[in-house]
C-alpha cells in the first residue's frame, strides 16, 4: 500500500494492491512519512473502505481532528453491528457515528447531558438498535472510561436506523413517534389492544417500519395486485379501513400518499394481527 494522504500521526490514506483507496489507522502510522512512501503494514490496526468518494472525503476532514480511540472505538461498534446483528449499513455509518460518539463525549465532559425524549419509543420499536445502542455504552466505558447515559443509548440508535435504512437522520428521529402513533390509529380504529407477544404483531410492527423507509426514500410499491386489493376491501373491510386511516395519517405527516398496493399489503397484516385477537 502506497500512502496518498497524511491525516495526522496516526491516520492515513492509502491506495492499496487494487487501486482501490482506503483509510488506515495505527499508532505513529503517519509520523515522519509523507505522500508516495509505502505503509509501514506492522503498524496497521485498522482498515476504513469507503467506496463513496465525497463520504470518503467527509471522514477523513472527521478523522483530522479526532482523537484516535474515538474512531477505534466506533470502528468496533460498527463491526460488531455488522457481525452479530447481521445489519446492512449504509457506509455514511462510519461518519455520523464516529462524530457523534466523539461529540457526545465532548458534551458530557463540560456536564452536558441531553435527555432523549424518544427513549422509550425506540427501545420498544427498534430492539436490535438499541442492542447496539447499549453496547456502544459498554465499550465507551471500557474503552474510554466515560460513563454515557442510558439516553445515549437511544440516540446511537437512531443512527443505526438511519443507515440501516438509508434515511437522512432528521427522518430517522421521526421514525419511532411515528409507528408509535400508528399502531394506536389501528388499535383505535379496530377497538382492539394488539397483544404484543405474537408474531403477527412483530410482523406488523416490522412492516410498518420497513413502509415508512419506502415512504422517505420515495420507493412506494407499484399498483400491480388491483384483484386482491378489492379482494381485500370486500373480504374485510373493517380491516382496509383501518389501513385507509393509517395511510391519511402518513399522508399528513409525510405529504407522501400511499399507493393502493401498499394500502392493501398494510390491510393484509392487520388482518393478520386482528386474527390473532379473536
Amino acid at each position: 500500500m502506497i500512502i496518498e494522504k497524511v491525516i495526522n500521526n496516526n491516520i492515513v490514506s492509502v491506495i492499496d494492491e487494487e487501486g482501490r483507496e482506503a483509510v488506515i489507522m495505527g499508532r505513529g502510522l503517519g509520523f515522519g512519512t509523507k505522500p508516495g512512501a509505502p505503509v509501514q503494514e506492522s503498524k496497521i490496526e485498522k482498515v476504513f473502505r469507503i467506496e463513496s468518494p465525497n463520504l470518503a472525503d467527509q471522514f477523513q476532514e472527521l478523522l483530522a481532528h479526532m482523537p484516535m480511540e474515538h474512531v477505534e472505538v466506533s470502528g468496533d461498534i460498527i463491526s460488531y453491528a455488522k457481525k452479530h446483528l447481521k445489519l446492512r449499513l449504509n457506509q455514511s455509518i462510519y461518519v455520523t457515528l464516529t462524530d457523534h460518539i466523539n461529540f457526545a463525549i465532548t458534551r458530557l465532559k463540560q456536564g452536558i447531558k441531553l435527555q432523549n425524549a424518544l427513549l422509550w419509543e425506540i427501545r420498544r420499536f427498534y430492539t436490535k438498535e438499541y442492542e447496539i445502542g447499549l453496547y456502544a455504552l459498554d465499550m465507551i466505558r471500557k474503552k474510554l472510561h466515560v460513563e454515557m447515559p442510558e439516553d445515549e443509548a437511544g440516540f446511537i440508535a437512531l443512527h443505526f436506523v438511519n443507515a440501516e435504512y438509508g434515511t437522512d437522520i432528521r427522518d430517522a428521529l421521526k421514525f419511532p413517534n411515528l409507528v408509535k402513533r400508528i399502531l394506536e390509529i389501528a388499535q383505535a380504529e379496530l377497538g382492539i389492544e394488539f397483544d404484543e407477544t405474537t408474531l403477527h404483531y412483530e410482523r406488523f410492527v416490522t412492516h410498518v417500519k420497513f413502509l415508512l423507509q419506502r415512504v422517505y426514500r420515495n420507493e412506494l410499491l407499484p399498483n400491480e395486485e388491483e384483484e386482491l386489493a378489492e379482494m381485500m376491501r370486500t373480504k374485510y373491510p373493517r380491516e382496509y379501513t383501518c389501513s385507509m386511516r393509517v395511510a391519511e395519517y402518513i399522508e399528513q405527516e409525510t405529504d407522501c400518499t400511499l399507493s393502493g398496493e401498499e394500502i392493501m399489503y398494510l390491510a393484509i397484516h392487520i388482518r393478520r394481527v386482528t386474527a390473532a385477537e379473536e
